[in-house]
């Protein structure tokens, strides 16, 4: 019976498994294909989102290959392409998208991020610790006697930090 269940689930999962893409088909013209790469080079995949379409081996991105190529045929420009993929898929799948007020936390936040913490360091710097109050006669007198009695004996656990250095007791 668990023999059977889990055939039927991989059975399920390599159906539901994305199918390869068809291979590319370059264009005719140099130039166009050329043109195209570069385009391939500047599209993020919307799968695998860390790679370009160049590189991806998702179906989309063989889908957006075939695309670029036939808008290239048709006489589209380059920003007119990704106009065109900026429309179908948003800012994303540039990957370097416009400078506009809906990316400036994707182009000034990690700046913005950097510059908040060197100034919480600045900050942080410039806070000091009050300097200690000395201390006055009576309690420099009580801590000389303190020293001074048998009762006052070092950890007999403690070791000396530096064993060859013959220096007087650890306290």
């Amino acid at each position: 019976m668990r023999r059977a269940l889990l055939i039927a689930l991989a059975a399920v999962g390599l159906m539901a498994a994305e199918p390869a893409a068809a291979p590319d088909r370059p264009l005719a013209d140099a130039g166009q294909e050329a043109r195209a790469r570069a385009l391939f080079a500047d599209i993020r995949c919307v799968v695998c989102q860390h790679e370009s379409i160049a590189d991806s081996p998702a179906g989309i991105a063989g889908d957006m290959r075939r695309l670029v190529r036939e808008e290239i045929a048709a006489g589209q420009t380059d920003p007119a392409i990704r106009a065109d993929l900026v429309r179908r898929y948003g800012d994303f799948i540039l990957f370097q998208p416009p400078v506009r007020p809906g990316t400036w936390l994707l182009w000034f936040g990690p700046a913005g991020l950097v510059l908040l913490a060197g100034a919480g360091l600045a900050l942080a710097a410039r806070r000091r610790r009050p300097d200690p109050v000395p201390l006055t006669g009576e309690e420099e007198d009580r801590l000389a006697a303190l020293l001074a009695t048998e009762a006052f004996r070092p950890d007999p656990d403690a070791s000396r930090p530096n064993p060859g250095h013959e220096a007087g007791p650890i306290i």
